[in-house]
């Protein structure tokens, strides 16, 4: 019975018709779109395409594989875990907008979303990618052009109107003194902004009702969250499986690159302290207990029961870490997935900015040798946490005692055989950075899309934290930069005995 409940209330707003003539989101609009940004995001990043490229290329990378993990399990996990997180979010703000709406079933949409959540809706009755899908995630991204085209067209009249209040004192004090004043051209263009303005306000979300808005973000929560645990659950369930012997005994079909389980009905629940267990065995050194200790921790994960629910939960407390505040405006706070990085991580300890600084400051330095010079050196040295300095020290000591030894080759060589030397030692820092600085240039760029003080309102799949540093471990991170960093500084002593 409760299944039959929560199905028709989860379908009765996918057909919500245009109320009576209701409040419009007015400056609402501005929070109402990015949710919808969130949302159309999530949606283009689980099309079979994106799939295809997060398990053939993004987890198979060689950044992501040796700094954060080999288990595909883990990072899928971790994958699925983030996107919910999103996903949770939005609806969290689509139910605040449901407060506002006529319509029961968005007012209660909360109710809606957790019936789903439980398992208590058929979701194999919920399509993703179909043509009506598509018309209503294309409407939304006009919406979302008309809104960003609203909001600059509302700067620019802004400052318009700051202008024209100075253009006013400017002609009162001109007419006072007998001059004239020709202001026609100004006052057009001020005409044409506003003018602008309430064209923009008409065909963005400004004008639309709380109902409509609601409506069609709740529609695309559905179809994104059924996607969510159609694909995920698959592949957690099925990281495992042998699809060349076993794609007719166990029920998996390949679709376009992508493992999925046939199962009746299923339902993601992430409880990101057991995302935080798996992510405790993954740095260790010998595979063998690697796998062991992941099997004994994802014993029961990678089973699915007759419904194909993935047991876990979403409410489990976690203590907020210092480390975790401090990364500028990005909203993390209420992230539990990034705050579940362990201590062995550099986002654990809270130095993933700033490792990424430092990766990318020392690229720009690789391929420009002219720019190793002093002040470069000590910018970057100064950019380093103090345990990195420790390491760098001692590893440079260990390399100048090995030349004063005659046992590395660099002093009493002449001119070719320091080029030869300097050009090993930067093939070397290249290699490095090749598969390094990738990940310290996607560190920035998810801080950066989850800036909410920058409305961007793209609506382009962002990038997971598993494509970051965050998750990275730090020894392999610090031994990375560390190589890199010899390798610079073996060049720019060469080049200061020339």
């Amino acid at each position: 019975m409760a299944c039959c409940q929560g199905s028709t209330l989860c379908f009765t707003f996918l057909h919500i018709e245009e109320s009576s003539p209701l409040d419009t989101l007015g400056i609402l609009s501005f929070d109402a779109v990015k949710t919808m940004c969130r949302l159309i995001s999530l949606y283009k990043s689980l099309t079979d395409v994106e799939i295809h490229k997060l398990r053939r290329h993004v987890i198979k990378s060689k950044g992501v594989a040796h700094l954060n993990s080999l288990d595909e399990c883990f990072l899928l996990n971790l994958a699925c875990a983030e996107r919910l997180e999103d996903l949770n979010l939005a609806a969290a703000a689509v139910s605040r907008l449901g407060s506002r709406c006529s319509n029961k079933t968005l007012t209660n949409f909360d109710a809606v979303y957790a019936d789903m959540k439980n398992g208590a809706v058929d979701l194999k009755k919920i399509e993703f990618g179909t043509k009506n899908v598509e018309k209503v995630v294309d409407k939304m991204e006009k919406l979302v052009s008309a809104t960003r085209n609203l909001l600059n067209s509302m700067e620019s009249l802004s400052e318009m109107e700051v202008s024209e209040k100075k253009m006013q004192r400017w002609r009162t004090m001109r007419v006072n003194n007998g001059l004239k004043v020709k202001v026609e051209c100004f006052n057009d263009r001020i005409i044409y902004h506003r003018r602008q303005v309430e064209y923009y306000k008409q065909v963005s979300l400004w004008n639309l009702t709380f109902d409509k808005v609601a409506g069609l973000m709740a529609q695309i929560i559905c179809i994104v969250y059924a996607r969510i645990s159609f694909i995920f659950g698959s592949l957690i369930t099925g990281c495992n499986i042998n699809n060349n012997n076993n794609n007719n005994n166990n029920g998996v079909n390949k679709v376009k690159g992508v493992f999925r389980l046939k199962l009746d009905n299923r339902c993601c629940r992430i409880e990101h302290i057991e995302l935080y267990k798996i992510n405790l065995c993954i740095f260790d050194k010998d595979e063998e207990t690697l796998k062991k200790k992941t099997k004994k921790h994802l014993g029961y994960v990678l089973k699915s029961n007759k419904m194909g629910v993935i047991h876990f939960h979403t409410h489990s407390p976690v203590v907020e870490k210092e480390s975790s505040v401090g990364v500028g405006n990005v909203a993390t706070k209420n992230n539990i997935v990034f705050r579940l990085a362990p201590a062995s991580t550099v986002g654990g300890v809270g130095l993933s900015q700033r490792y990424a600084n430092v990766i990318l400051f020392a690229e720009r330095i690789v391929h420009a040798a002219a720019a190793i010079g002093d002040d470069a050196r000590k910018l970057l040295y100064e950019m380093l946490p103090e345990g990195l300095q420790m390491k760098l020290r001692g590893k440079l000591r260990a390399k100048w005692l090995k030349w004063e030894e005659g046992v590395d080759s660099l002093v009493g060589e002449d001119e070719g055989g320091k080029s030869k030397a300097m050009e090993r030692w930067r093939d070397t820092a290249e290699e490095v950075m090749e598969w390094l600085a990738p990940l310290a240039h996607d560190t920035l760029k998810w801080q950066a899309e989850r800036n909410l003080e920058k409305l961007k309102f793209e609506t382009k799949p962002t990038v997971l934290l598993l494509q970051t540093l965050h998750y990275s471990n730090l020894e392999k991170v610090d031994e990375a930069i560390v190589d890199v960093l010899v390798g610079l500084s073996c060049i720019y002593w060469c080049q200061k005995e020339w």
